[in-house]
């Protein structure tokens, strides 16, 4: 990879650049401070990271395909990450139709 297209910032300009998150850091900082334990979400179940596995993703295959302009335009418009999206709907096609 060219190190000349690899750009470093901040998270605090990451943030900046994607908008202000929901997270009011300032009022979980003073609660820190206070020693005040945050709330557990009542949705989120407890894991037992003890049978984690890390598994590493496959590497893709470039490949070259030909697509209609606007279905190529619809998964762009949906933000980074289209060809991702593309792939993730032609594997659910593969399994959907698998013997």
């Amino acid at each position: 990879m060219n190190s000349e297209i690899i750009t470093r910032i901040t998270l605090k300009d990451a943030i900046r650049r994607k908008g202000e998150g929901k997270t009011n850091w300032e009022r979980l900082r003073r609660k820190e401070a206070a020693g005040i334990e945050p709330e557990k979400d009542p949705d989120e179940g407890e894991f037992d990271w003890s049978q984690a596995q890390v598994t590493m993703p496959r590497p893709k295959r470039p490949i070259s395909v030909r697509l209609d302009a606007d279905v190529i335009e619809f998964f762009k418009s949906q933000g980074r990450g289209y060809q991702t999206r593309i792939n993730a709907v032609l594997r659910s096609y593969m399994k959907a139709h698998r013997p």
